[in-house]
């Protein structure tokens, strides 16, 4: 644990895109798992709160081998500053999504509202294709509590706080550089 944490004192550019890249990548096979092996298929809330993972999992992986090899401290600092963005975003949507589920508040009518409005008879079979079956409202599986939205909130705001420790570390880098 010593060594673990000397790294970190060390050399917190690295630390902080290795955890990133690696929590980010465990998050991704958690969403896997839970869609192919729990087979609790996920609706369009939770398939847009995974984006921001396909894309900081391989920055962070960039950052890493950026910190390895003595990337620009500006460049490490506008990386970490993005993933940050990303998660925070992401944080914010699982909010709304477990908001949602806890019918705090209205969820996108796609996937949340009433399916009692077909339309038009001719128009039925076109709408039935459009139709989610996975409705946003309703929670598939709980764990101490929280969903995996209200999951999401949690490691998109701890994975938003170590990309703005990485930054700051890049910042701190840089000053010194001068």
């Amino acid at each position: 644990m010593k060594d673990y944490l000397a790294l970190a004192r060390r050399d917190p550019q690295l630390t902080a895109a290795g955890i990133i890249a690696a929590g980010g990548a465990l998050t991704i096979c958690g969403f896997y798992f839970f869609q192919y092996v729990m087979h609790l298929p996920p609706c369009p809330l939770c398939l847009e709160q995974r984006q921001p993972y396909y894309f900081c999992v391989p920055l962070a992986a960039l950052l890493f081998f950026g910190a390895n090899r003595g990337a620009s401290n500006k460049v490490m600092i506008a990386g970490f500053a993005v993933i940050a963005a990303f998660m925070l975003w992401d944080c914010g949507l699982a909010v709304y999504h477990a908001g949602v589920e806890w019918k705090w508040w209205q969820g996108p009518i796609d996937c949340s509202g009433p399916i009692d409005k077909f339309g038009a008879a001719s128009d039925i079979f076109k709408r039935l294709g459009h139709i989610s079956v996975v409705r946003c409202d309703e929670v598939s599986w709980r764990f101490l509590g929280l969903s995996l939205a209200g999951w999401n909130v949690l490691v998109s705001l701890g994975l938003a706080a170590v990309a703005a420790w990485g930054a700051r570390a890049s910042l701190a880098k840089l000053k010194r550089a001068r």
